[in-house]
């Protein structure tokens, strides 16, 4: 019996795709308190659908391929926004959303490459993956935070240069795992 498509948490992180476009709008739209609520709403949902698939039993190959592209179209959409929305008063640095838009799109398509040549693959994340994601997601909650209180607060450069080291920091490792421990992606 094929596995259900349409799970509770595959709408929610459906939903949460679909909080990306409203977000953009709502930043260009100098909206900043609630793009800043429509930000945390889509951290909400991720922080559900993943509950609601591990303990309610709706773990999909479908669910699994969604989350991360949810998540990069969420956190790449927040970025740009954030850095070439001229309706910004802290903006994020066009370094920092130029790196992150590189490195996922590398991933996506190295992930597809390996997929289509070589068969499904599992690339768990690591810690550092994580560490990185956690950073990208604090870096735009906090820029949104700064935009919604009219401020840009000095210690955000700080928090830049951190995101920026383990976003390289964590695609090199990846590159490292990849190439040197490839039984290890199956």
């Amino acid at each position: 019996m094929p596995e259900p498509v349409f799970t509770v948490a595959n709408q929610l992180t459906l939903l949460r795709m679909g909080l990306a476009p409203l977000l953009v709008v709502l930043v260009l739209s100098q909206q900043h308190v609630w793009a800043l609520v429509t930000f945390v709403l889509a951290g909400l949902s991720d922080a559900l659908d993943g509950l609601i698939a591990r303990r309610g039993g709706q773990q999909t190959t479908l669910g699994a391929m969604l989350d991360p592209i949810a998540d990069k179209v969420l956190l790449g959409s927040a970025y740009v926004a954030l850095t070439w929305g001229n309706t910004v008063s802290c903006a994020i640095p066009v370094w920092l959303t130029v790196t992150l838009l590189a490195r996922d799109a590398i991933t996506v398509v190295s992930v597809a490459v390996i997929n289509l040549t070589v068969g499904r693959r599992v690339f768990a994340p690591s810690i550092l993956g994580k560490a990185a994601t956690g950073a990208q997601i604090l870096t735009a909650g906090l820029v949104l935070l700064a935009n919604a209180m009219g401020e840009c607060p000095p210690y955000l450069a700080w928090v830049f240069r951190i995101t920026i080291v383990l976003i390289v920091t964590s695609a090199l490792h990846y590159v490292y795992v990849a190439s040197v421990r490839p039984s290890e992606l199956s």
